[in-house]
């Protein structure tokens, strides 16, 4: 059987390229030649055990690549094609995607109803950290890649891009808003563009690092907030005259940032969490007025699907945005290991990197 390079999850702390049969093709399938892909902050995540998936699993949910081999049933893509799929692969059909929570697509059970079940690629099925990934329900999920975007490009479509806008869609962001967003790395940096461009007029970015903090204004901050320097909370309502914002967007997923949002927050605000927390939060009792503050706290998971990542390289190829600038580093799959020792560790200045098998 042919095999291919995979990173898999072995163990806590421990993620190994090693060789993987390369999969077999259902009716409804695509395999797809990965061409880059990346590491996200919840691949992290899995590597120190804080989020729990099986052993042996190939890691990685943001796949560009080719069409290497479709099954018989797929219509309307041909082998040879450039195309990305979202890290939300849903199945059109469920209950959830019906409701039109595609990224919820989880099988009810007698236990009930199972959380970020359209979350496919390296959580419950093998991903795209490999020289192939199979793509499910490829008709629901194939986004083509249109002609003159590279694939440094549209890298972060399939997860950062589409999370960090989601942040703001979510919130219901308006034009003339007052825009706080609390971690400025990857998923922050989209936050903060896709609330520029949802017409917020005052986008306030939030960071330790000098660095993260240049690179939000270039996605559209207006003000930049170093909490290594001065409280958060104290500068934003300052810059606010007190008034305190309309959306604060929490990306980091810990109480200290989770808990200023709320604080920045302006009555009949809405906070709009992006964050993966791995402990319990809790709400203080005084920002969140005892409950009476009209406030919304909304999560989201990053849609996906194949129209998702169509309206995303639309934007990209419109030039409204350019994120090619997060890519910071490039490495090789042979050389995963020490690229996951590179971002898990924030080391040289690291956003993104793209692996190339």
């Amino acid at each position: 059987m042919p095999k291919m390079k995979a990173a898999i999850f072995v163990e806590p702390g421990r993620i190994v390229l090693d060789e993987k049969p390369i999969p077999d093709v259902g009716p409804l399938d695509a395999l797809v030649r990965v061409t880059t892909t990346t590491i996200c902050g919840t691949d992290v995540h899995i590597l120190k055990g804080e989020y729990p998936v099986a052993k042996g699993l190939t890691i990685g949910h943001e796949p560009v690549g080719v069409i290497e081999k479709l099954g018989s049933a797929v219509q309307g893509y041909r082998e040879g094609q450039r195309v990305i799929a979202g890290a939300i692969t849903p199945s059109g059909w469920s209950n959830a995607c019906l409701c039109g929570s595609c990224s919820q697509d989880g099988a009810g059970t007698a236990h009930g109803w199972k959380p970020l079940g359209g979350w496919r690629f390296g959580n419950t099925i093998d991903g795209c950290q490999a020289e192939y990934v199979l793509v499910p329900d490829a008709m629901v999920n194939l986004a083509p890649v249109p002609d003159g975007l590279t694939d440094e490009q549209v890298l972060m479509c399939p997860d950062i891009m589409s999370t960090g806008f989601s942040g703001a869609e979510s919130a219901g962001i308006r034009i003339g808003d007052i825009v706080a967003v609390f971690a400025q790395g990857p998923i922050g940096l989209c936050a903060t563009a896709g609330a520029k461009l949802s017409g917020a007029s005052t986008v306030i970015g939030v960071d330790r690092i000098a660095g993260r903090l240049e690179m939000a204004k270039k996605m559209g901050a207006d003000h930049v907030v170093d909490s290594s320097r001065v409280d958060p909370v104290e500068e934003i309502l300052r810059l606010t005259g007190g008034r305190g914002v309309d959306v604060a967007i929490e990306a980091l997923g810990i109480q200290q940032t989770f808990e200023a949002c709320l604080r920045v927050l302006r009555p009949g605000g809405t906070l709009s969490s992006l964050g993966v927390y791995s402990t319990d939060l809790t709400i203080p009792l005084g920002p969140f007025a005892a409950g009476l503050g009209d406030h919304k706290i909304i999560t989201t998971l990053c849609p996906g699907g194949k129209e998702r990542m169509r309206r995303l390289m639309a934007v990209i190829a419109a030039n409204r945005i350019d994120l090619g600038a997060m890519v910071t580093h490039r490495f090789k799959l042979d050389d995963i290991e020490a690229a996951y020792e590179l971002f898990g560790n924030q080391r040289d200045g690291v956003l993104k990197v793209a692996i190339t098998p």
